[in-house]
This record gives structure tokens, C-alpha cells and sequence, in this order.
């Protein structure tokens, strides 16, 4: 054996042997339990980061400890190909968005593979491949078959430099995220699916799975169950002329006596008839179609409205309220009108504070008392004054009481509601797979035939920012006879919400999925951010419900277990701009001082040495320039030490900061197992194992082994803390190294503790552990060993250490027979020399003895 570690040769023979014998491919086997793991598959933007790197190392050492469990693992690789990052390289590159796609992908599957990523390459696709978003399509057509899919007029975030619509997280500060320009609030005609019908089955179906409780509760949020009270109001013009009631849906009815004012969309119908002649609010009106749609901006935002001359009746008192157009209600939410108690809503307050609006308490205070809401609303929920035949009401007696008055005057019902909305999967850009509808000269919508399926998106296409450029190319809208194909392509949501299904059955070229989906799903483990908790996930819940219901598949859930791994972050160096900014520099180039604890108290570029400033520890990101390039890492030290060292560094939920001593120390370690196994096999021959035989040193050893294989398959299979599992191992290693005995009996413990380090390290540093196996004599790779079984007979200790205390500081440590009861333990504690000086000439009030760890003598 070769007594130097040198990664890069072990990591081409393993990759090697693997692809050869096809190690990695999945095959059904109806004999052997499936264990289907997944990470969420990347975009291919050129690189990978660290991100990447973290992710799939979680799902790769779950997927090589499973299959050692003998389980029969399915791990595929994908890529999420469709979307504007494309586009907007495209622009930049002057470079077709399916070249630049494709040429990155073959360069991300190449430092995957440089990593050793345990992956059924066979069952690869990326999105924008025909073969898979055909089997989109042609379900879509089927959703509208069953009116799971309607179109409608939709407000939207518009950008009109880009001609496309923006999501809510795209609009910065009122702008385009891309090309700055102010966001426009438009109507367009979208397709949508019918989530909502799904709303109550995707709320009670998150206690079926195994999920983080903070991603349920995101999703519970999203989607919004509440009970409350829809009302009608009467609306009359200043003449008195009776308009079209109007709706409202509130979870607060108690609070009804205390409205003073009724606040409509921009886009209400109501909005619309009071701006026609008037040109001031239908100024207004436009101004609100300037701005973003989110909830978040709402609730910023200044609140600006203007009344529309019409009063709103209450529903119970008959009172007359005036009705505003205001800036903070969107039609989309809701009826798109509020009742307003400025009263006990603080946005509603300070809407009535600006406009002189009359504000009313109609709940107590906690003293029972009229609340002040000189400086704000009173929000709490309380007890009713001023509420007429409802004072002294709590909440749930106000809320049923008013409901049901209002209910047998007509006026109002009990609801409940969602805040989830229907899923817009329609968008305007080009690289995106087409949505297979048609329409007719006579203004027919009709969805395409299989016949006509796939519509492929054409993929020698130029692009700018001028909108889709399938607006602009009849070879593809025009069908002939009047008929035209829609240019719209789906939302890339609708990719990412099946991918998990087709990889069961990537190969079938003649249906969507076949019954191996049933084989594998649902996914046992799925891997990847948390940025994905709400939209993604919502999104793959409902598709995969959708598939059920068309009985594509058994399952109610794609996803049994999730894992949301935690960020990489980096030291961040910067100086300041002359424009103001700030220059960053990667931490590559910057030299840090630290003081003798490690901490960084200066900072220097490598290439000047003049100082830089220390912008603290940041989220890994191109746009502070302290990303750590992987392929560098791999180049230097080997994958096997990447991979260690991002497992070894953090629990996988937390965040991982990044250190090159971390990366150099995990180097050092596989070093030092490379070098026990050479030092080992250079000892001499081991001989039989006989357990009856083993002295003290032999016996702690093997029970260190032990104690570390039950260890590491618990932190593993079960907690999925690689980092503690790794520690475990690095104790037995160091245990090894201090052990001396090379006698035949002392090496055959030593060769049981070194199978067993390689065998646990296997899943995590696969190469190494791979030449290792076969150097220690075993004919068959170390992915089909399987994971070593705990000997309890080794675990049980003769004698147990507990430490001693007096009055709660550590005075002693102590050694007892394993078996000893309460009084010899107290003995042996009392009799130690150093306890003895502490509670000489003092009264013992107490002895304290928690079994197997401590002895607290309490002294007066």
C-alpha cells in the first residue's frame, strides 16, 4: 500500500470502477425495500457553489447509508433548465437560450460527477427536453378537460420595458428587478389551475408528513384558513340613488359597530363607475396601477386613497359611511372592499388619520375601559362597548351573536375562506415550455390533441427585451384557416412540480408515468432550501395530488421527509466605492489577522497590502464576492475533503461558515486514517478474534468501536447530524493511534476498529473508503458492504467513571464497579482525596447520585 493520501488518484480509480460497473443505477426489485432520495435538482447557471455542494452532499451520504442498510436506493440528477436567467444571459451573450443551457449543464455534470455523487445518471433529463415537458403539456390538456383550468383577466406586476410579469419578489422598490423600469399594475388574460379547490386537503395533509415544524407552519400561513363573516352593504350615490351592493368578508365582526368608513380597490367595479367624469380620481386610479401587488409592500406602503361621493349603509344600524378608493386594497384579495374600523386595525387608522376620518373604540381595553387611540388602534380582541345590543360580549359570543343577526336579516353568512389564490402557471417570456392551447377564428379555446403534442418551443431563437419573440415568429402562432397557438409558456413552477415523478420513469417515451412511480413514491427524503418552503413545495403538493386523482399515482404526498439545509456563509472585505458603493473582494485575496482565540482583527489585500474592511459573515453571493469556488477546493485537497469538511463543519439545518484551517484540518484527517491503515498492514498479520480472550486495553478499544458504530448509524439514519457522527469516528482514530498492542489478538481489535472507521466514513468520504476497503483485502466494492452491526456484548463496561462534586464544582472523577449500588458509589466519592479536603470539618446535608454520570455532595 502506497503510504501517501493522494486524492486525486483515488478519486479517478473510484470514479472509475463505479461508472463501469454501473454501481449507481437504479432497478426496481419488488424484494427489496425502495428508498427514493432526492435533493432538489439545481438550475444550470455555469457553476456550481457551495450551496450545491452542501445539498447534495446531505442527500449523497443519506442515499450511500441507506443502500448500506441494504435497502435499494434511487438517487437521480437533474436540471431545472427553463426561466429568465437564460434569457438574461442570452441578452448579454448574444447567445441562443437553449446553447447557453446546455453548454452549462455538460459543465455542472462534470464537477457533480468530479465529487462523486452516488447518481443514476440514466434517468437525467432537464426540463427544457421535449420528451419531458411533452407529458406537462398533455396533462394540462387534461386538466382543462376535467375545468381544473380556467383563464381570466388577472391584475399583475407588469414591466413594460421587459414585457413581462414580474413576481412579487421581482419588483424592487416599485421597479423591474432586471431593467429598473417603474412596475405597472395591469390586467392581462391568464391561465390558472385550480389549487384552490385543494386548499383544505393541502392544509390537513402536512400532518402526514415528516417535515421541519417552521415549513408547515409557512405553508399553514400561505394558505390561510379562516372563519369569519362575509356582509353586504348597501352603496348609494349622493342623490341617493341605489348602486350594486357591495361585499365584504371580515374575521373580526365583533368589531362591526365600529366601522366609519368602507375602502375599495383601485380596480372595484364600484372604483370604476364613481371615476367616470372624474378626472382627479381617475388620475388617482392610474396611480395605483403604479407598484407592486404584494402584501408586504401594502403594509409600507403611504396610505393614499379618495372618497368616491357614494356612501356605504351599515348593515345593522342603517348609519351612512363614506366609500374611499384606497391604495392599500387590491382585488385580488378578498372581495377587493374592506369594512374599515380604524378603531382596531392599525392600517385602517392611519387611512382615517390622514383623511379626518371619524375613528371609534368598540372594544374595551384590558381594564375594561374605552381604549386611547389618540396614538393608535387597539388591536386585541376584548370585551364590546359601544356596540349596542352586543356590549359585554367577549369575542366568540360578539362574533356568533352579529353573525347571526346579520344572517337572519339577510345581510350576512358565516364563511370560510383561504388566503391561497389560484395558481397563474401562464407566463410572457420565451424560454418556457409552450401551453398547448389554440384558438379559433371564431374566438374558440381549444386544447390541443395528443396528436399535436409535443408543441416544441422552437430552439434557434434570438432574444431581447422586447417580450417573447414567439409573439413575433408565425411559423410557430400561426396554425392556418384563422387559428393561432397560444404563445404564452408555463409558469417554470410547473417543471419542478413533477420532476420527482418522472425520474421514476424517465425512459418511458409513451406515457407521463407508469407504475415504477408507484415503486418509488413517495420520496423518502427530499433535500434542499428553505427559500423553497412555501411556493415549490405548495406547488409539487398539489400537482401531486392533481396525479393521484388521475390516477397516476397511489400516494398522497410527494415528499415523506424533508431536510432544509442551512446556508454557507463567508468572511465578507470590502472598501468603499468612489460612487458611493462598495468594492468586495473575494477572501481568497485578502490576508486577516487574527488574535490568539482565531478571532479576525485586521485585514489586508494580498496584492497591495494596504487594508481592506471586514463586512462580517455574509450568505456566500456574487454580489458580496466571497463565494469559494469548488473546483478550486477539489483541485487542491481532493472531493473526499470537501465533502468532509461540509458535513463535519455544521449540523445540515444550520449555517456553515466557511474556514480553509476547517478544510485543511478535515485534509489532515484523511490523511491520518490513511496512514493507520498503512501503519496497520505494515504491523503484521492479525489474528482471530476471540472476545473471551481480550485483556483491558483490547477490551476498551472494542468498545470504543462499538460505542461509535451505534453512535454514527444514529446520528446518520436517524438524527442526520453527519457533523457528530464524523466526531465519533475521529475519537475512535484517536484511540487507535494510541493503542500499542501488536500482538495477533491486539491487531485483530486494531482491524475491526479500522473496518468499522471505513465503513462509517464511507458514505461521506466514498473514494478513499473505497481504495481502503480493497487494500484491507476485500474482494467486493465498499458500496455493497453493509453497514457495520453493534456487538452489545461490547458495550457493557466492568467499571464506569463518574464525576464528583461538591456543592456543584468539579472536585473529582471517581471509578466504580458498573454494577455498584447507591451506597458503595456514595463511599467511593466521600474517600476521594480532594473531596475530602472540601468537606472536612463541614455538615454533608446531601449526597446526589445520577447514575452513570455524577456524584453532588451538597455541604453546609
Amino acid at each position: 500500500m502506497d503510504a501517501q493520501y493522494k486524492p486525486h488518484d483515488i478519486e479517478r480509480d473510484a470514479q472509475q470502477f463505479w461508472d463501469t460497473h454501473q454501481c449507481f443505477k437504479a432497478v426496481e426489485d419488488a424484494e427489496r425495500e425502495p428508498f427514493y432520495c432526492l435533493s432538489m435538482f439545481p438550475y444550470p447557471s455555469g457553476k456550481l457553489h457551495m450551496g450545491h455542494v452542501r445539498n447534495y452532499t446531505i442527500g449523497d451520504v443519506v442515499s450511500r447509508y441507506q443502500r448500506m442498510q441494504g435497502k435499494n436506493v434511487m438517487q437521480p440528477m437533474g436540471w431545472d433548465a427553463f426561466g429568465m436567467p437564460a434569457e438574461n444571459a442570452a441578452i448579454q451573450n448574444r447567445v441562443p437560450p437553449a446553447k447557453w443551457t446546455y453548454d452549462n449543464i455538460d459543465y455542472m455534470r462534470n464537477q457533480l460527477k468530479a465529487l462523486g455523487f452516488a447518481y443514476d445518471w440514466s434517468r437525467e433529463f432537464a426540463t427544457c427536453d421535449s420528451s419531458y415537458y411533452r407529458w406537462e403539456q398533455w396533462f394540462f390538456t387534461k386538466l382543462v378537460e376535467k375545468g381544473l383550468v380556467y383563464k381570466k383577466m388577472s391584475t399583475v406586476n407588469w414591466d413594460p420595458v421587459d414585457q413581462t410579469v414580474l413576481a412579487n419578489e421581482q419588483v424592487i422598490e416599485g421597479r423591474g428587478w432586471r431593467s429598473g423600469a417603474l412596475v405597472e399594475r395591469k390586467e392581462i388574460p391568464l391561465w390558472f389551475l385550480k389549487i384552490t379547490d385543494y386548499a383544505e386537503e393541502l392544509l390537513t395533509d402536512l400532518d402526514k408528513v415528516d417535515w421541519p415544524e417552521q415549513v408547515k407552519t409557512m405553508q399553514r400561513n400561505w394558505i390561510g384558513k379562516s372563519r369569519g363573516v362575509e356582509m353586504t352593504f348597501d352603496i348609494r350615490e349622493a342623490n341617493g340613488h341605489a348602486l350594486t351592493p357591495v361585499n365584504v368578508y371580515t374575521t373580526r365582526p365583533d368589531t362591526l359597530m365600529g366601522v366609519t368608513y368602507l375602502a375599495v380597490a383601485a380596480g372595484h367595479p364600484l372604483a370604476k363607475q364613481a371615476a367616470e367624469g372624474n378626472v382627479e380620481l381617475t388620475d388617482f386610479l392610474e396611480e395605483c396601477a403604479q407598484g407592486g401587488t404584494s402584501e408586504a409592500a401594502l403594509a409600507t406602503m403611504e396610505k393614499k386613497g379618495m372618497p368616491t361621493g357614494h356612501v356605504a349603509v351599515h348593515p345593522l344600524t342603517g348609519d351612512e359611511v363614506p366609500v374611499y378608493v384606497a391604495n392599500f386594497v387590491l382585488m385580488e384579495y378578498g372581495t377587493g372592499a374592506v369594512m374599515a374600523v380604524p378603531g382596531h386595525d392599525q392600517r385602517d387608522w392611519e387611512f382615517a388619520t390622514k383623511y379626518d376620518i371619524p375613528i371609534k373604540a368598540v372594544i374595551a381595553d384590558e381594564h375594561g375601559q374605552t381604549p386611547d387611540l389618540t396614538q393608535g388602534a387597539h388591536v386585541e380582541h376584548g370585551t364590546l362597548i359601544h356596540s349596542g345590543e352586543f356590549d359585554g360580549l367577549a369575542f366568540q359570543a360578539a362574533f356568533d351573536a352579529i353573525a347571526a343577526k346579520l344572517e337572519s336579516l339577510g345581510r350576512g353568512e358565516v364563511k370560510t375562506n383561504f388566503r391561497l389564490r389560484d395558481w397563474g402557471v401562464a407566463r410572457q417570456r420565451y424560454w418556457g415550455a409552450p401551453i398547448p392551447v389554440k384558438y379559433g377564428p371564431e374566438g374558440q379555446t381549444v386544447p390541443l390533441t395528443d396528436d399535436e403534442l409535443p408543441v416544441e418551443l422552437p430552439m434557434e431563437v434570438t432574444v431581447d427585451a422586447t417580450g417573447s419573440p414567439l409573439k413575433r415568429m408565425p411559423a410557430f402562432s400561426d396554425l392556418g384557416d384563422g387559428w393561432t397557438r397560444e404563445t404564452d409558456t408555463f409558469d417554470t413552477f410547473m417543471e419542478s412540480s413533477w420532476y420527482y415523478a418522472r425520474f421514476c420513469c424517465a425512459d418511458n417515451p409513451d406515457a407521463m408515468l407508469d407504475e415504477r412511480a408507484n415503486y418509488w413514491l413517495p420520496v423518502d427524503l427530499y433535500v434542499g432550501g428553505i427559500e423553497h418552503a412555501i411556493l415549490h413545495l405548495l406547488y409539487a403538493r398539489f400537482f401531486h395530488k392533481l396525479m393521484r386523482d388521475f390516477g397516476l399515482v397511489d400516494s398522497d404526498e410527494p415528499f415523506q421527509r424533508l431536510l432544509t439545509q442551512g446556508m454557507v456563509i463567508a468572511e465578507t472585505f470590502y472598501r468603499p466605492a468612489n460612487n458611493g458603493g462598495k468594492q468586495w473582494f473575494n477572501p481568497a485575496d485578502v490576508e486577516v489577522k487574527r488574535d490568539d482565540k482565531g478571532r479576525p482583527v485586521s485585514a489586508v489585500l494580498i496584492n497591495d497590502g494596504q487594508p481592506v474592511a471586514m463586512g462580517g459573515i455574509e450568505k456566500m453571493s456574487k454580489s458580496k464576492n466571497n463565494g469559494v469556488d469548488p473546483q478550486s477546493m477539489i483541485d487542491r485537497f481532493g472531493a473526499d475533503t470537501v465533502r468532509l469538511f461540509m458535513m463535519f463543519a455544521a449540523p445540515p439545518e444550520q449555517s456553515l461558515e466557511w474556514s480553509d484551517s476547517g478544510v485543511e484540518g478535515a485534509h489532515r484527517f484523511l490523511k491520518r486514517v490513511w496512514r493507520l491503515v498503512a501503519e496497520h498492514l505494515e504491523a503484521g498479520e492479525p489474528g482471530a478474534l476471540d472476545v473471551e480472550a481480550l485483556n483491558e486495553s483490547q477490551r476498551e478499544l472494542r468498545r470504543k468501536t462499538h460505542e461509535t458504530i451505534k453512535k454514527a448509524g444514529d446520528d446518520i439514519g436517524r438524527r442526520t447530524t453527519f457533523n457528530t457522527a464524523i466526531a465519533a469516528v475521529m475519537e475512535l482514530t484517536n484511540a487507535l493511534g494510541r493503542f500499542e498492542d501488536r500482538s495477533p489478538l491486539g491487531l485483530a481489535v486494531v482491524r475491526e476498529a479500522i473496518e468499522a472507521s471505513v465503513l462509517l466514513l464511507a458514505p461521506i468520504a466514498p473514494h478513499g473508503c473505497h481504495a481502503l476497503w480493497q487494500t484491507l483485502g476485500h474482494a467486493d466494492p465498499v458500496i455493497d458492504a453493509a453497514w457495520p452491526q453493534v456487538d452489545d456484548a461490547a458495550l457493557v463496561r466492568d467499571s464506569i467513571e463518574l464525576v464528583v462534586q461538591v456543592n456543584g464544582k468539579l472536585r473529582a472523577h471517581i471509578e466504580v464497579a458498573a454494577q455498584a449500588d447507591k451506597t458503595a458509589i456514595e463511599n467511593e466519592a466521600l474517600a476521594a482525596e480532594n473531596v475530602k479536603r472540601h468537606t472536612d470539618g463541614k455538615t454533608i446535608r446531601k449526597v446526589i447520585v445520577v447514575p452513570g454520570k455524577l456524584v453532588n455532595i451538597v455541604v453546609g
